[in-house]
């Protein structure tokens, strides 16, 4: 079996992968371009520009409204800010956040977070060195490192509470002198001939107002009402986590994701403060047995609790008992904008996957990047559709990093989920196998799902090595009738589970980005 595990092997798999993919490209129709439905009209108002300027109710001009200071607007209103524009920021609600998600940051998007300047947000919130994952499987387990030899000793995975985190982002951001923080519910975009030019909003105190600039940043989070006027939304909702948080307890492996391939989904368990252990129970579908009956606590201690590691036991059936659980659906949604001059969409407004691989905020701060890069050229905003047309780049540049991680989440959650049919059985035990056999097999996926080597290819030859690894292991030593069926539909069940997400995400802008018009786009001339 171990001769499987050579190296070279991946030779012929990327023959075998790049045959795939190239017939994929052929196959797969391009998606057709969605029009503006009138869905769009329900979160955009009319408005005329007061002598053709873009000016803020209190007369304040303004170079970008960003909508939402979660994650994705705070790194945003700080970045830009930084570069020296003026940037007004509406946020429904300023005080801390206090949720179950978004409180793991792979090493890739720490990556980002420093290119930002803004590594110093995840100091004295009692933040935690994340240095991998370990994976368990029916009472075997094996941990899977990041690959940060290369990198400075800082350089790690993060995990804290998410409202912490998103607090200190918005104190830094206000620190700068060009960066307005207000508390502020958007009702609507301001439409003047098919042109974003501001917000309509209702101040803390119920006050109506309208704030203007060239360019509006949509950053409003996973239940944005404004994305339907910027984008085509098709959201998907496999799952719901629910969320407890574990006491004074210690995880076998300290400084790390615990990931337990469970019966019927993964349970997650990572540290989020020096004493505080989140633990995550994914539920497939939508709905969740009831907290207010006690049904989800019996599900709990019935089904999941004989599931988790016995070092932690104790302290999960303690968490349950103690009542503080939360629930959280998990959405997916391909990027699918309608380029929309004076306009753009950022964040989980714009792009989400399973939270399953903690990609969220790594996807955001390399967006961001890709952003701060392409408008720091630029002096003016106010041509709104030269700008329109030059940022359509944005959508071809982030692609590589971005499809890259929501395809390994979207895969990875239907790999990890069990399935009574036996092709994707092999199909998961074949993956927690390849993973365990260390080097290269180790290496590979998970430098793909830390974000520090977001490649699509590297994605995509991995998986199939996994099938072919599982197809092996099926007919070695001897192949019999079931056993070859059985592989063929562990191929064919790969592949169905791959190739409609790499649709969804666009095979030409994730696989050949330079062969799109967009990426090659010119800075405009300023006037």
């Amino acid at each position: 079996m171990r001769k499987m595990a050579d190296p070279y092997v991946l030779a012929w798999i990327s023959v075998f992968v790049t045959t795939l993919l190239a017939l994929c490209g052929v196959v797969l129709k391009r998606r057709k371009v969605i029009g503006i439905s009138s869905a769009r009209t329900e979160s955009v108002t009319s408005v005329s520009a007061v002598d053709g300027e873009c000016r803020s109710a209190d007369g304040c001009d303004t170079d970008v409204i960003i909508v939402g200071a979660g994650v994705a607007g705070s790194a945003l209103a700080h970045t830009l800010g930084k570069d020296g524009r003026r940037v007004h920021v509406i946020e429904r609600d300023l005080s801390e956040p206090d949720r179950i998600v978004g409180e793991l940051l792979q090493p890739g998007g720490y990556l980002k977070l420093i290119e930002l300047g803004l590594e110093d947000c995840v100091e004295e919130i009692d933040a935690q060195q994340v240095f991998g994952y370990a994976l368990f499987k029916d009472g075997k387990r094996t941990r899977l490192s990041y690959p940060l030899e290369n990198f400075h000793l800082d350089v790690s995975g993060r995990s804290f509470h998410n409202g912490r985190f998103i607090q200190r982002m918005r104190e830094k951001a206000a620190s700068l002198p060009n960066v307005r923080l207000e508390q502020g519910v958007v009702t609507s975009l301001l439409e003047e001939k098919g042109t974003i030019r501001g917000v309509q909003y209702k101040t803390k105190d119920g006050r109506e107002l309208t704030a203007f600039a060239p360019l509006t940043i949509v950053c409003d989070g996973c239940f944005s009402n404004l994305r339907r006027s910027l984008c085509n939304p098709q959201v998907d909702v496999p799952s719901c986590f629910v969320g407890l948080v574990l006491e004074n307890c210690h995880l076998p492996y300290a400084n790390h994701g615990h990931v337990i391939l469970a019966d019927p989904s993964p349970i997650l368990f990572y540290p989020i403060s020096s004493t505080e252990i989140r633990c995550l129970v994914d539920v497939p579908g939508q709905k969740v047995p009831s907290i207010a009956n006690g049904e989800m606590a019996n599900y709990l201690k019935t089904v999941v609790a004989p599931q988790v590691p016995p070092e932690i036991y104790d302290s999960f059936v303690a968490a349950v008992d103690k009542g503080n659980i939360r629930t959280m659906p998990n959405r997916s949604m391909p990027a699918s904008p309608y380029p929309t001059p004076g306009a753009l969409l950022m964040g989980d407004a714009f792009n989400m996957r399973h939270p399953l691989t903690g990609g969220g905020m790594t996807v955001a701060l390399s967006d961001i990047v890709v952003l701060r890069d392409l408008l720091k050229p630029l002096r003016d905003l106010n041509d709104a559709p030269t700008l329109c047309k030059y940022l359509e780049s944005f959508y071809t540049l982030r692609k590589p990093v971005a499809s890259t991680i929501n395809t390994l989440a979207g895969a990875l959650y239907e790999v990890f989920c069990a399935s009574p049919d036996q092709a994707r059985k092999e199909m998961r035990q074949a993956c927690f196998d390849y993973l365990s056999l260390g080097g290269v097999f180790s290496t590979g996926p998970i430098s793909l799902l830390s974000g520090l080597n977001p490649r699509p290819l590297s994605l995509v030859l991995h998986f199939f090595a996994v099938a072919i690894y599982g197809v092996g292991r099926l007919l070695l030593p001897f192949p019999s009738p079931k056993r070859i069926w059985i592989g063929a539909r562990l191929i064919s069940g790969a592949s169905g589970i791959i190739f409609p997400i790499i649709k969804a995400e666009g095979v030409r802008q994730m696989f050949f980005p330079a062969t799109v018009p967009a990426y090659y786009r010119r800075v405009p001339p300023a006037n």
